[in-house]
Order: structure tokens, then C-alpha cells, then sequence
């Protein structure tokens, strides 16, 4: 637990939670994805906000895949890691773990993405921000997989799509 502390106090991390409500699910009692989206979202925000000092938007959200649904009732949590930095923009590791708080099942992991947030300034263009230096195995592993996932997003921004309409 103190290694986690840490890492808040350092502005790396953020952990949100809530206890999902009837009015963020459909008839069945599923929690509707865009809510637990939109909770992701604002803990990335949080996160990118805390470390850059600044406003912050959201730029891309890699794929987010749903392991396991979740109903009504659940305790749900996000963490919210910073996994990279470049210029003015921030990769934040995101994973949401669920807990039914009526049966003796521990936390269940349901999802996790990659959002990559923009520090913007005063001025509504995007600013600069602190180069972040991964300091445990953990923010190691984060950066390293990120570095590779920018490269890649790079690499496609480069190379023209080829269209098999003709």
C-alpha cells in the first residue's frame, strides 16, 4: 500500500471509485459501457492533469475491450497510471477492477485501456510537459510498452492506407 501512496503523492497515479446505481444500467441490471468509459476518461484526465499542472484533453483511447459485465451494485474502481509523456502529451494506463459487495468474491479485473491526454495552456494550444522518468519494474514495464504502442501509432500516421475500393 505504501508503494501506491507513493506513487499518488508523486502524481503519478489516481484511483476513482463508485458504487454502480440503477440509473447507469439497462433494464437487466448491466452497467452501460459508456458510463464506465466515461469514468476511465475523467481518471486519465486526473491523472494528466495532476502531473502536467494544466488542462487537459482527451486525444485517442485505445481499444477497450470488456472482460466481464458489470451490474448494478458493484464497487468499481479505476486506476489511472501515467505510462509515458512526450511533448505535450500523456499515455495514461487505465484499468477498472469490480468488486460484488454481496458475495465473498474478491476484485474482479473487467478492463483497461490506453488514453493518450494533451496538457493544454492558457492560451487553448497544447503546452509542454515534464519528461516523465519511469523509477519502479512496474512504471518500466508501462513506458517500455507504450514507447513501442507511439511508435507503431507513428509509423501509421506516416504510411498512406491503401484503399481495396477502387
Amino acid at each position: 500500500m505504501d508503494n501506491v501512496l507513493n506513487l499518488i503523492e508523486k502524481r503519478n497515479m489516481v484511483i476513482m471509485s463508485q458504487v454502480m446505481m440503477p440509473s447507469q444500467a439497462n433494464v437487466a441490471g448491466n452497467v452501460h459501457g459508456g458510463e464506465i468509459m466515461k469514468m476511465m476518461d475523467t481518471a486519465a484526465g486526473a491523472v494528466a492533469r495532476k502531473y502536467s499542472k494544466s488542462n487537459c484533453v482527451t486525444a485517442r483511447v485505445d481499444e477497450l475491450q470488456f472482460h466481464l459485465p458489470i451490474f448494478v451494485g458493484a464497487f468499481v474502481y479505476c486506476t489511472a497510471t501515467l505510462a509515458y509523456t512526450g511533448r505535450s502529451s500523456m499515455e495514461v494506463y487505465v484499468e477498472v477492477t469490480y468488486e460484488d459487495l454481496e458475495t465473498e468474491q474478491g476484485p474482479q479485473h473487467a478492463l483497461s485501456a490506453y488514453f493518450t491526454m494533451v496538457a493544454m495552456g492558457k492560451n487553448g494550444r497544447p503546452r509542454t510537459v515534464t519528461k516523465f522518468v519511469p523509477e519502479t519494474d512496474r512504471e518500466k514495464e508501462l513506458y517500455c510498452a507504450a514507447e513501442k504502442r507511439v511508435e507503431t501509432y507513428k509509423n501509421r500516421q506516416k504510411t498512406p492506407e491503401s484503399c481495396i475500393v477502387k
